[in-house]
């Protein structure tokens, strides 16, 4: 177990450095914000502790894991959960307006505390899209997938890329997300995780978004869940082995 941790970790640093054109070949510093775990105050700690009371009563078998977008299932999202999560001891850790460095800390002060989920799904990064690079969101994700590894190590990890947002492919915060999930691409190379780009489902044909799947460019709508639940049933399937 400890090869492949260390494995996950020298790919990243090497990704990381290749992309950021470091001629020496050393891994970026490590002294950003997005590596760093925080919580936040008022409701997001009460959300917080009801996850951790949730996770406390066991029979977990799928989490989700990730912002306001995750958190939303709760939401717009509900009738499809029900559907297609419903029957599968799955667990909503989503907390809308979560950056990678909140949701490390939630998973090191207790939403996994005990737990040994047959698989988790991971999307994260777009908070952080408008003041960290690519390459520290790309830290921060891959901090996170270490944390899952290290706390249950039998889990299956499917790891999202950051769903587009914006109007269309020029809107600057969706470049940071793709360039960020280029590299957190790479870490499928560890046998417990599985990455899965499903952005284009989202996505016209001219790669602009529509408000019916989107409707502030950002959140989906009940038609993007269902996009979301009907992109990764396969994946799922597999990795709950059902």
């Amino acid at each position: 177990m400890k090869t492949q941790h260390l494995a996950l970790s020298c790919l990243i640093a090497f990704s990381l450095a290749s992309i950021s054109g470091n001629a020496k070949g050393q891994e970026t510093p490590k002294s950003h914000d997005a590596i760093q775990p925080v919580p936040r105050d008022g409701g997001w700690m009460k959300r917080h502790d009801s996850m951790n009371e949730r996770v406390a009563q066991g029979n977990v078998d799928l989490v989700f894991i990730g912002d306001s977008i995750t958190q939303g299932w709760e939401g717009r999202g509900k009738q499809i959960w029900a559907k297609h999560y419903g029957d599968r001891n799955a667990v909503n850790l989503g907390i809308g307006g979560d950056r990678t460095q909140h949701v490390i800390w939630r998973l090191q002060n207790g939403n996994i505390k005990g737990i040994t989920p047959k698989a988790a799904v991971i999307m994260i990064g777009t908070n952080n899209s408008g003041s960290n690079t690519p390459e520290q969101i790309a830290e921060g994700v891959t901090e996170i997938v270490k944390i899952l590894r290290d706390k249950t190590p039998q889990t299956q990890i499917l790891l999202l890329g950051t769903f587009p947002r914006g109007a269309n492919k020029d809107d600057a915060r969706r470049i940071v997300n793709e360039k960020s999930n280029e590299i957190v691409s790479m870490l499928a190379s560890d046998s417990n995780v599985h990455y899965l780009d499903i952005g284009q489902n989202f996505l016209n044909d001219d790669q602009t978004l529509s408000k019916d799947i989107m409707p502030d460019l950002l959140h989906l709508s009940e038609q993007g869940y269902q996009i979301w639940a009907d992109s990764i049933e396969s994946s799922l399937k597999s990795l709950l082995q059902e």
